[in-house]
């Protein structure tokens, strides 16, 4: 299992570097795999709205695109207005769909960290995306 604090602090720095002119809403993820590898992401506004991509799908994307395709074991994500505290974030709809779609291809149940201050919620991917449609219900 990956260090929390480690993947944690990975995230925050990843929110660092988010593109949110819009909302001022700055996110990170960060994913960790079976072989040690970290992979991060954050979000990235468009002035069409709809557009936007959640940190979390664009570090899966990031991920994809380096042909890592399975052993995600955890998840940190990491939110707050700029400059501000901190926000207890959970992955939205789309980037819960989108991490199980990685996570079943590795057969994983990876453990999501939601910090936010002090506070780190921690659940399984499971909890957040119960009876999840996925690679294997094409089978």
């Amino acid at each position: 299992m990956p260090d929390q604090d480690a993947l944690i602090a990975a995230a925050r720095e990843a929110a660092t570097r988010a593109y949110a002119p819009y909302s001022e809403f700055h996110v990170g993820a960060a994913l960790a795999f079976a072989d040690g590898s970290v992979v991060t992401g954050s979000n990235v506004e468009n002035a069409s709205y709809g557009l936007a991509l959640c940190a979390e799908t664009v570090a899966v994307a990031s991920a994809m695109n380096a042909g890592t395709r399975g052993g995600l074991v955890a998840v940190a994500v990491i939110g707050g207005k700029a400059g501000g505290p901190p926000a207890t974030v959970t992955p939205c709809g789309r980037c819960r769909q989108v991490l199980n779609e990685l996570a079943q291809l590795g057969g994983t149940d990876p453990v999501i960290w939601c910090a936010g201050g002090a506070e780190v919620l921690e659940l399984r991917l499971s909890d957040l995306l119960p009876h999840a449609f996925g690679p294997a219900n094409l089978a």
